[in-house]
């Protein structure tokens, strides 16, 4: 069937017969088309008395949309400060839940069975299961580590004739048709330059070329149609990487650029202006929907507000700055003035004590060591803090920023702060090792004890050396320094305590991963005038051990499901080379 004949029938079929006039509105044909195809559509069979038959429902069956499905697993991290408290697709726009709205819209057009793929704080959508009839649930576990590529992938047996769509998009007008007569994405054309995805048409309309960002154009916006042909070719694209993982991190539409000349067609199917939204901000939600410019319903925001002493309306320019295993961060600005909010992960007080966190942030705020600090909530966690522009991280290569770190430190240790709790890096690691092998099915690592002996002779060999524990951070990797042209901070207070100040020191040289002699250079600077053997030891052994304690944390901490990546085979280097270096050094 041609696209004219397609457009002309389907149009009969959702609309009964009409004059010639109305039918060349409706399907976008000519009347001397309409009156030559009506004639044609009677002799096959597919009318009959005005109306279409059994032969002409045939004859669109393989146009019919056999099912949507509604990605939802994602976190939407450029939405904060709201998404971290609920999934984007359940706000409530212009007096609407998005995600209702959307499959309402579906089902109106005939689309019965909607697959929701969940994944970020999916229980907040199982009611959509009940509430709507012909919605499925499928769990994506995956929602943090891969991208909307992988959702795909999962869903890939109910994909056919299918809508493929985002939770959080907004249809001022219904989209959506029973009937599609190919593969499409909707787009709209802007006349400035964007950092979207732009479509670049063919002769005949389908996607030729996929480029980001660019000027005038159309862009990718709201949803997409994969007819059977399309879906076939990318579901095989999408099952051949999985081995590879190349496109794990990427969204499907990278693989639709990479592959779209290999791909069959896909039309670009421009929507007029105020007709598909989607907000990428809490800013543009306001703009669409000002109820939301006082009003956010977010607990956050009223945080920001009391601390700050500000109306809701007054906190804009929101911007994720991390999205860590412990924390998220966002940016936001008031009056002009910029700052962070920290917000805990969920179930991170299992492992940080947020109350002794804020009595370390204050005893460090007022050492002068952390002056970032404003506010912390001690029951949840969250914090607010300065924002320090134009800020970096120090360089491992830079002997000048090691000089600025180990100032900090000293000054640090030096002023013999002291709380009511300790920070015990052996110890520590024997309770989360218990753990592992009591609840989490042991340790794979089959060098683990052999590695365990190691430190613990280097730790045993440090008692009683004179070393006197002081207030230290105890987390002290690159990520948690800020150096800009007149300050060196230190941040993120959340395993402070008293402790060993080997722990700091030897922190620092485990993330950097430097060679012994390096490490030794360090320590000396540190200890300056007093640097003895003993104490290039002391501080050495500290290396290995907090490189064994963040290894056994790491252990601990895939076996809950996070990913730590080659951070976890980082520390496990460390705490072997510098462990095996003083065994084999001096004998012990």
């Amino acid at each position: 069937m041609t696209r004219n004949e397609f457009e002309l029938l389907y149009a009969v079929k959702k609309y009964g017969m009409q004059s010639h006039r109305r039918l060349k509105e409706l399907a976008g044909v000519s009347t001397g088309f309409i009156s030559q195809t009506l004639r044609s559509f009677e002799e096959r069979g597919y009318l009959r008395d005005g109306a279409i038959t059994a032969q002409g429902l045939e004859a669109l069956a393989p146009y019919k949309v056999d099912n949507a499905i509604i990605m939802a697993a994602g976190m939407s991290s450029r939405f904060v400060p709201i998404s971290l408290e609920k999934p984007k697709g359940l706000l409530t726009v212009k007096n609407e839940v998005l995600i209702e709205r959307q499959i309402e819209q579906l089902q109106a057009a005939g689309i019965r069975q909607i697959i929701l793929v969940l994944g970020y704080k999916k229980e907040a959508f199982f009611y959509l299961e009940s509430k709507y009839e012909g919605v499925r649930i499928l769990i994506n576990p995956c929602y943090n580590t891969k991208n909307n590529s992988y959702t795909l992938f999962l869903a890939q047996k109910y994909i056919g004739n299918s809508y493929i769509c985002s939770s959080d998009d907004y249809f001022a007008v219904n989209p959506f048709e029973e009937y599609v007569y190919q593969a499409y994405y909707a787009a709209i054309h802007v006349t400035e330059k964007t950092n979207e995805w732009y479509m670049l048409p063919d002769a005949k309309g389908n996607i030729a070329k996929v480029s980001r960002s660019g000027a005038e154009g159309d862009i990718m916006l709201g949803h997409v149609y994969w007819d059977r042909a399309f879906s076939k070719a990318m579901i095989g694209l999408l099952n051949g990487d999985q081995e590879e993982g190349r496109y794990d991190q990427e969204l499907w539409e990278t693989v639709l650029a990479e592959h779209v000349k290999q791909l069959p067609p896909m039309e670009i199917k421009v929507y007029p202006d105020d007709t598909i939204f989607e907000f990428d901000s809490l800013d543009e939600l306001r703009a669409f929907d000002d109820t939301y410019v006082n009003h956010t319903h977010s607990a956050i925001m009223k945080n920001i507000s009391r601390v700050l002493d500000c109306p809701e309306g007054e906190i804009r320019d929101f911007k994720t700055i991390n999205a860590g295993l412990t924390n998220t961060s966002f940016v936001f600005t008031v009056r002009g003035e910029k700052y962070v909010y920290r917000h805990p992960a969920e179930g991170s007080e299992a492992f940080v004590s947020r109350a002794h966190e804020k009595k370390a942030l204050e005893l460090a705020h007022a050492m002068g060591v952390e002056p970032t600090f404003l506010y912390m909530d001690e029951k949840e966690g969250w914090k607010i803090s300065r924002y320090v522009e134009e800020s970096r991280r120090p360089s491992y290569d830079s002997w000048e920023d090691s000089l600025r770190v180990l100032s900090v430190l000293r000054r640090l240790h030096e002023q013999k702060g002291s709380v009511d709790w300790d920070f015990q890096p052996w110890e520590d690691a024997a309770r989360i090792e218990e753990i592992l092998r009591r609840e989490k099915g042991g340790i794979a690592d089959r060098d683990f004890d052999r590695l365990k002996e190691a430190v613990g002779k280097c730790c045993r060999a440090c008692q009683g050396d004179g070393v006197e524990r002081r207030f230290c951070h105890c987390d002290t990797y690159r990520a948690n320094w800020m150096l800009t042209e007149q300050e060196t901070i230190l941040i993120d207070w959340e395993y402070a305590g008293n402790a060993d100040p080997g722990c700091d020191v030897g922190g620092y040289i485990m993330d950097a991963m430097w060679q012994v002699p390096e490490a030794e250079r360090f320590i000396a600077a540190y200890c300056g005038e007093d640097c003895s053997e003993k104490l290039q030891f002391h501080y050495l052994a500290y290396t290995a051990l907090i490189s064994y304690y963040w290894y056994v944390w790491a252990l601990y901490r895939e076996a809950c499901g996070a990913v730590m990546g080659e951070s976890l085979y980082n520390w496990h280097v460390m705490a072997r080379r510098y462990s095996k270096y003083l065994n084999e050094k001096y004998a012990l």
